[in-house]
């Protein structure tokens, strides 16, 4: 059997490309899938071995064969110079933006990002003299008369986080790389599969691990993802602060990454035949998800997008709290939980209008926020259609 490399890959499709990105079955004894190494220490045959750090792993902080194929495997699907895994979504955050921003520095956040980017940017970045200035996400090319002399970094998220807004990602980057600044992306929601991070300009993309490539709701992790221009700084902030993640976890990543596209192709069909069945129903004002034809960033979705996933919202009519608790307490088959991704559907409520602080968020009525899992679609219709009847009842 002749082995593929990356070079040879790069004109196969998708999922031959997650098939065969990261693996060494030779080097693992024929085993097509690498084993889980686990291990602080790696000896060197002599001192000047061990002075000279010739040995292609040194440490285990520094990475391990398991580490290193999915670092390989995600740089190769997602267009990037090379990868990082760290122990979550949001140390995955963390690490990307410390990468790139010291001291004095002004940064440029969306307003519709996840919620814990911003309280790392209002918490830890702020102690640390780095000033955050949230933005508009329909902002496009006025991005430019937000950015100061020090503005480094310029960070996206399309869609938004619960609020589901498209922002124009290259029109954003091309500004920000006219004045200097890194864009940096939080891509979960679409994975490099549906929104080729590098392709469209971002100079550092971060995925949570957690979601899509798990798949099933039992691991942590997150990966960044560089350019040639930033690879380097952040391959050295991720020595600095050595945060690993766990060689279980990443074998599971490895796991989840083989059959990645065709359940996310599946989890895209479950949402948008849940999404477009909801569109029907007279208890939900409207419904956000940018892959409809009619929603605010469809026309940037279909341009920009190879595919849309099994996350988004809707906005209920007026309903209240105790409506809203009577449909969902009940439910039998969508679980009330965070995170996404899994296998199982779930929804929670949400509210942006504590936290936004460049845009408004005055909805009509409540918000929820669906992922759309793997079960019969039928079945989901109709746990959801007696919580809306209980939903009427409680405000009758």
């Amino acid at each position: 059997m002749t082995k593929t490399t990356r070079d040879s890959r790069a004109g196969m499709g998708k999922r031959t490309r997650l098939v065969h990105a990261g693996r060494q079955p030779f080097e693992n004894f024929g085993f097509v899938n690498t084993p889980i190494y686990r291990g602080s220490t790696v000896l060197s045959p002599d001192m000047e071995s061990l002075y000279a750090r010739k040995a292609r792993f040194i440490y285990g902080t520094k990475g391990t064969p398991t580490t290193e194929a999915l670092e390989n495997a995600w740089s190769e699907i997602a267009g990037a110079a090379g990868t990082v895994l760290t122990p979550s979504g949001l140390s995955a955050i963390t690490v990307a933006i410390l990468s790139v921003v010291k001291s004095g520095d002004h940064v440029l956040v969306t307003d519709s990002a996840y919620r814990p980017t911003r309280n790392f940017c209002d918490s830890v970045m702020a102690r640390l003299g780095i000033e955050t200035t949230y933005y508009d996400p329909l902002v496009g090319t006025a991005i430019g008369e937000l950015m100061r002399p020090n503005t480094r970094l310029v960070f996206v998220e399309a869609p938004g986080s619960q609020s589901f807004e498209m922002q124009d990602i290259p029109a954003i980057a091309d500004v920000a790389h006219a004045r200097g600044a890194c864009v940096v992306m939080d891509n979960t929601w679409a994975t490099p599969l549906f929104f080729p991070p590098h392709e469209r300009g971002i100079d550092l993309a971060i995925e949570a691990g957690t979601k899509y490539l798990s798949g099933h709701s039992d691991l942590l992790l997150g990966m960044v993802s560089a350019t040639e221009q930033y690879w380097p700084r952040l391959r050295e902030t991720f020595d600095a602060f050595a945060m690993c993640a766990g060689a279980e976890d990443v074998f599971l990543g490895l796991r989840g990454l083989r059959t990645m596209e065709l359940r996310l192709r599946e989890a895209e069909r479950q949402a948008l035949a849940l999404a477009a069945w909801l569109q029907t129903r007279h208890e939900v004002s409207r419904v956000l998800h940018p892959a409809l034809p009619g929603d605010p960033g469809h026309s940037i979705w279909k341009r920009d997008f190879l595919g849309s996933s099994g996350l988004f919202s809707i906005i209920l009519k007026p309903a209240s709290r105790a409506a809203v608790g009577a449909m969902l307490d009940h439910l039998e088959l969508l679980g009330l939980g965070y995170s996404w991704g899994g296998y199982e559907s779930l929804v929670i409520p949400f509210d942006c209008s504590t936290y936004r602080t460049a845009t408004e968020w005055n909805p009509e009525g409540p918000a929820l926020r669906f992922s759309a899992g793997l079960e019969d679609i039928e079945d989901v219709k109709a746990d959801l259609d007696r919580g809306f009847a209980r939903l009427r009842a409680a405000d009758a």
